[in-house]
């Protein structure tokens, strides 16, 4: 055990530096070493990467099992959350996004549906690793990413539809036509949602009631939380090797498709805060709220972009841009929102070793 902790706390005090070095690490593996797409292409099931698959399935485990199942009731009661977070997610987030992806993208018409794509699938997955590391509320988490996992199932196909093929035209654009069925939604959505979510709750339950709570908050979790750091390692290794040579051989095209990314992530990151703080909720929830609306699907961004558009798309590769730029950014503001509850909110907080 005292190992395990140690591990775990070497991980959490440089983690923004292996976050980099693993990304430094993938792009020098696909760019340097001939064939690493082509054997990670091979794991490919339709639209789904299967390492990437496994390795988000693994980072979301250890939040998803911390959570308090038993107490998930609450968070559906405060309907002021439920009715920001609504708002944040599906009107604010995704008129954002259109607005900078016209603004800095007209004259990429494919990156700019690219990254439309991005803000319109809402996040329902790394949001639980960046919640838990900013030590927000894992209930209120667990709900809003159930919340918004309904909402994208119904609606992903309709927002597709208005902002990609209505919107551009009234802007003097070229609209592009999306056709995704709710049924590859929703098995986006169970891959890399219900998956983590399903075993979360069997371990709880099963965990609970052979050994105790004791033994299970106590020496289960903590075992187990390693887990999400490294697969987080994993993943964003991989990810970046999938586009190492693109990286490198189209820097300024990254750099033109990060800007706005940069600039949403941290607006509605800040938004979000502020309007968590006005509508007077703490800082678990405050932060909950904050990194659910700054956060993006791009598992859902990227698998709709390569089936409609093709894996050698512009709008492919802006979607896969997403997360290269959500990892490090939202890896900042999670000292951010640490910072702002040190700033902001009294209640004691625990010291991180």
């Amino acid at each position: 055990m005292d190992g395990i902790a140690k591990r775990l706390s070497f991980l959490d005090r440089f983690l923004t530096m292996w976050i980099f070095l693993a990304m430094a690490f993938g792009v020098a593996l696909g760019y340097f070493v001939t064939g690493t797409v082509g054997f990670i292409n091979r794991f490919q099931v339709g639209t789904t990467n299967i390492p990437i698959a496994i390795g988000l399935i693994l980072m979301m485990y250890p939040p998803l099992a911390k959570v308090r199942y038993e107490e998930l009731g609450q968070v559906f009661r405060d309907f002021r959350i439920l009715t920001l977070s609504l708002v944040q997610n599906w009107v604010i987030g995704p008129i954002l996004m259109f607005l900078l992806a016209i603004t800095f993208l007209r004259g990429y018409p494919e990156y700019m549906v690219g990254l439309i794509m991005i803000g319109l699938a809402r996040c329902i997955a790394m949001v639980i690793v960046w919640n838990d590391l900013a030590d927000g509320d894992r209930e209120y988490a667990a709900g809003l990413v159930a919340f918004n996992s309904i909402f994208q199932v119904l609606f992903f196909s309709v927002y597709a539809y208005v902002f990609i093929t209505i919107l551009p035209p009234l802007f003097g654009l070229k609209g592009s036509t999306v056709h995704v069925t709710i049924g590859e939604i929703a098995k986006s959505v169970f891959i890399y949602l219900g998956i983590p979510f399903i075993a979360g709750i069997a371990s709880r339950i099963l965990g609970l009631k052979i050994k105790g709570r004791e033994w299970y908050e106590k020496r289960y979790i903590p075992r187990i939380s390693p887990i999400t750091l490294i697969a987080l390692l994993f993943t964003i290794i991989v990810m970046f090797s999938l586009k190492g040579e693109y990286i490198v051989k189209l820097p300024l095209d990254v750099v033109r498709i990060a800007i706005p990314l940069l600039i949403y992530f941290v607006v509605m990151f800040l938004v979000s805060f502020y309007m968590g703080r006005k509508i007077g909720a703490d800082y678990g929830k405050t932060a909950t709220l904050s990194f659910t609306a700054a956060s993006n699907n791009f598992e859902l961004a990227i698998a709709v972009a390569v089936a409609v558009f093709g894996i050698n798309s512009g709008v492919a590769f802006a979607a896969v841009i997403g997360p290269l730029v959500e990892v490090p950014v939202l890896i900042g503001l999670v000292n951010v929102a640490l910072y702002f509850r040190r700033q902001y909110f009294t209640q004691p907080i625990a010291v991180v070793e």
